[in-house]
């Protein structure tokens, strides 16, 4: 079996490095890939948004299903194309059709669902320009923290919590002016919910579904989880306070009414989805959707999967995930995101990456690097996220961050205190 995973993330290597055990896969390409994938697979340098070009892929290396790993393909339709297209529709891709990636693609949409199907979610209002007065009038009925959401894709910095009412104000104006482009037209304006967020993960065939394991990451770029929020700086899973009772509410609060809300509103959703929750006082609230694998989440999610992945992919695509074997390790893993210096602002590129060869008891997942005559060099904000497994989470964080010391490179940043709030 040939098969093609589009992508070039930290989250495309754990994938690319899964699908390498299968015993099924004969030739596997990742486009456009990274430093590490080329390890396991071969790339192919094409753009995500040149659907023609992903098609020619298909035809030239015989690829018999495609893995959709980042979210702005499936928003802008690749399945959809497809599906269209008399040469490629019998080719299974694994993501959903343009209108169930809404879920991520618009804040408005997913909320509207989770209304509809009764899944639980903080309190809410859209505004537009036409309606910025409404806005900031319903800011006025709310205490503070303020959480504004741009309604589409804002490549995760379109999130803004703020204590403050008249900035929280002034903020709604500039996010309907433009601050994120398109992504703002539309804002979100929703009640804060104090607890502790944890990331659930699904893969369904549309009806049935297969909950992976879950995971906790840590977004700021400081340490206490302070400073400006990141793509993600590492991650845990197990989560500690997730025990059975917590996630068995998970399942019938918020997985199954999903699941059957895509199948109410007749969308064939075959793919990931991904649960971003607060956990408010033992009780699971939806706070995003995604509809692909997370972003240091799969690098500890992936490598706790005992089972064959592209199996999986396969009785997905043949609507019979339901007989599908799922194995679940039970050891910790952790990851430990090296980052470049100035992210997430402006960060640097181009530096060499040394000392990789001597790590050891961890996996090394690529995010953003680029293979050059000489090595390795940096090409991202998120760099290399480093993965080890545990007894339990310190024994495991313990080695990530031994590796996490000796991989070099000028610049190099990364948060020394993942899982800092799950031994309190």
């Amino acid at each position: 079996m040939n098969i093609l995973l589009l992508g070039s993330g930290g989250r495309e290597h754990a994938l690319a490095w899964k699908i390498n055990q299968s015993k099924i896969v004969k030739n596997l390409y990742i486009a456009p890939g990274n430093a590490g994938t080329s390890d396991v697979g071969e790339n192919i340098n094409i753009s995500l948004s040149d659907f023609e070009s992903v098609k020619k892929v298909v035809a030239d290396k015989r690829i018999d299903i495609v893995v959709v790993g980042p979210e702005q393909p499936l928003v802008d339709g690749i399945v959809d194309f497809f599906e269209l297209d008399p040469d490629t529709k019998n080719i299974p891709v694994i993501g959903p059709p343009k209108l169930g990636a809404k879920l991520e693609g618009s804040k408005d949409f997913a909320k509207d669902f989770m209304q509809k199907y009764q899944i639980p979610t903080a309190k809410y209002k859209s505004f537009n320009k036409n309606s910025i007065h409404d806005g900031k009038k319903f800011l006025e009925t709310l205490s503070a923290p303020y959480v504004l959401k741009a309604d589409g894709l804002a490549a995760g910095k379109g999130v803004l919590i703020i204590d403050n009412l008249k900035e929280a104000q002034v903020s709604l104006e500039n996010m309907l002016n433009g601050q994120f482009g398109e992504a703002s037209k539309t804002v979100v304006i929703e009640e804060f919910l104090d607890g502790i967020e944890l990331s659930v993960f699904v893969i369904t065939d549309g009806k049935s579904y297969k909950i992976l394991p879950e995971a906790k990451d840590y977004k700021r770029i400081g340490e206490g989880d302070t400073g400006l929020n990141t793509g993600g700086m590492g991650a845990v899973s197990p989560v500690p306070f997730a025990d059975k009772e917590f996630l068995l509410k998970v399942e019938k609060r918020v997985i199954k009414p999903t699941i059957d809300g895509l199948i109410k509103e007749n969308i064939k959703y075959k793919g990931f989805i991904f649960f971003g929750l607060m956990n408010v006082k033992g009780d699971p609230y939806v706070i995003e959707y995604n509809v692909r694998m997370g972003d240091p989440e799969t690098e500890v999610v992936i490598p706790r999967i005992k089972s064959d992945l592209v199996n999986l992919f396969i009785q997905t695509a043949n609507n019979t995930l339901e007989n599908a074997e799922l194995i679940i390790d039970e050891n910790f893993c952790t990851t430990v995101m090296l980052v470049s210096r100035g992210y997430p602002e402006k960060y640097e590129k181009g530096k060499k990456i040394t000392n990789l060869e001597d790590v050891s008891e961890s996996t090394i997942f690529h995010a953003g690097t680029i293979d050059k005559d000489d090595g390795v060099y940096t090409n991202g904000g998120r760099v290399i996220a480093i993965s080890s497994y545990g007894e339990n989470m310190d024994t495991a964080l313990v080695k990530s961050y031994k590796n996490a010391k000796t991989i070099e490179f000028e610049g190099k940043n990364y948060r020394k205190d993942i899982g800092f709030d799950l031994n309190e």
